[in-house]
C-alpha cells in the first residue's frame, strides 16, 4: 500500500513542476553530495562558503547541515558558480 505521506511528495502534486512544491526532499551532507556526485568534504565546503544554500541544525556541539533538494538543482541550473579553482586557473594560463 502507497503511503500517502511521504514527507518528500506534496498530496496535491502535480507533475507539471516539482520545483514549485511547497517543500521538497531534504537530504543530510551525504545523501546531497551523493546527489550532485561530490566528495561529501566538498559539498560542507561550499555550505560554509555559502555556494549552496545549506541550513544548519541547531542545539548540536558539531554543526550538522540539511539540504534540500530543489536547492542544489536551483543552485546547479542557476550558473556555474561550482566550479574548481583549478579549471579557473587553467583558463588563466591559457589566456597569457
Amino acid at each position: 500500500m502507497h503511503d500517502q505521506h511521504h514527507p518528500s511528495i506534496p498530496n496535491s502534486a502535480s507533475n507539471d513542476s516539482l520545483a514549485d512544491a511547497p517543500y521538497s526532499t531534504w537530504l543530510t551532507a551525504a545523501e546531497a553530495a551523493q546527489y550532485l556526485k561530490i566528495k561529501t568534504r566538498t559539498l560542507l565546503f561550499w555550505a560554509r562558503s555559502g555556494k549552496v544554500k545549506a541550513y544548519p541544525l541547531i542545539g548540536i556541539k558539531r554543526r550538522v547541515w540539511r539540504f534540500r533538494q530543489c536547492d542544489l538543482d536551483t543552485t546547479l541550473f542557476a550558473s556555474a558558480v561550482l566550479t574548481s579553482s583549478s579549471s579557473s586557473a587553467g583558463s588563466a594560463d591559457r589566456r597569457q
